[in-house]
Order: C-alpha cells, then structure tokens, then sequence
C-alpha cells in the first residue's frame, strides 16, 4: 500500500510541473519563465523526488529490483 501511494504521489507533482510548461509560465522558445513558474516547478520536483524516492526504497526492501540486500547482522550472541 505504501508503494503505491508513493508512486501516485510521486506523479501527481510531475502533472503539475507538465501543467506549468502548457500553460506558458516557464516557456522553452522564446526562453522566458515567470518567477512563479520556477519556484513552483522546483517545489514540486523536489516533491516528487522525495516520493520517488521513497517508492525506491520500498522496492528494493520488497525485492522487486532484483537482488534482495542482505539481512541486517545482529550483534548479540548465539545462546548454545
């Protein structure tokens, strides 16, 4: 569950950055960006990334990347 709202979270923020360019606040050509537009598409990039990144991790801990990291060793001692 936390996997999927962290993709979906993750996504929605990279919606707004692709609003912003449609609707004219940050312009490719001619090279020209309101001071609203950049703020706001670095905020939501840096959201998204967080996300992202936490979906990352989900999935590396899950095994869905391939291999699984090896188990955490403990320190205390083997009672014989």
């Amino acid at each position: 569950m936390m996997l999927v709202l962290s993709l979906v979270l993750g996504i929605l923020p990279l919606l707004g950055v692709i609003w912003i360019l449609l609707s004219g606040m940050i312009r490719v050509w001619p090279p020209a960006a309101t001071v609203d537009g950049l703020f706001m598409s670095l905020i939501l990039l840096a959201l998204s990334l967080c996300f992202l990144l936490n979906a990352y991790w989900e999935m590396r801990d899950h095994g869905l990347l391939g291999k699984k990291p090896p188990p955490a060793k403990s320190s205390a001692p083997k009672a014989t």
